[in-house]
């Protein structure tokens, strides 16, 4: 599983011209989380916890805060592009990738594990073309493997 982590001062994302889900945060920041999730990833349930506590407990806010930290919110979006390999030729592969009936449970649990955490969680539509806005802060973006 894989994630690019963005703090944001607010981030968006909308399907067919509505949006679906949406943070704001204009006093501090919060994360756009955009998770590929990998073939076996569902399969095993630390990989969703890992990801969950990082995406909470990561110190990339301002002051070396995180999320749960200063009760931060968090845009989730499922992004199986991350997947891609591009090693070899022009074209990436998604081979690596968990078809939609394997990543989308692995996207709703942590969601679930972030909202049980207490965190506010905003998502996108599984499955949909999205348009992702965001205003990013710093910019400060990592990358996340578990």
């Amino acid at each position: 599983m894989k994630a690019v982590l963005t703090r944001v001062s607010r981030a968006s994302v909308a399907v067919d011209n509505q949006v679906v889900g949406e943070i704001n945060c204009p006093d501090t920041c919060g994360l756009l989380a955009l998770v590929g999730v990998a073939r076996g990833d569902g399969e095993n349930p630390s990989r969703v916890e890992t990801m969950v506590r990082k995406i909470a407990e990561l110190r990339i806010l301002p002051d070396e805060e995180s999320v749960e930290s200063v009760d931060a919110p968090v845009l989730l979006v499922s992004q199986f592009t991350l997947q891609g390999r591009t090693a070899k030729g022009r074209r990436p592969s998604w081979s690596d990738a968990a078809p939609g009936d394997e990543a989308e449970p692995v996207i709703a649990a942590i969601a679930e594990g972030l909202r049980a955490r207490g965190i506010t969680v905003a998502e996108g539509r599984f499955g949909a073309m999205m348009r992702v806005s965001s205003v990013n802060e710093g910019p400060f973006t990592v990358l996340v493997d578990c």
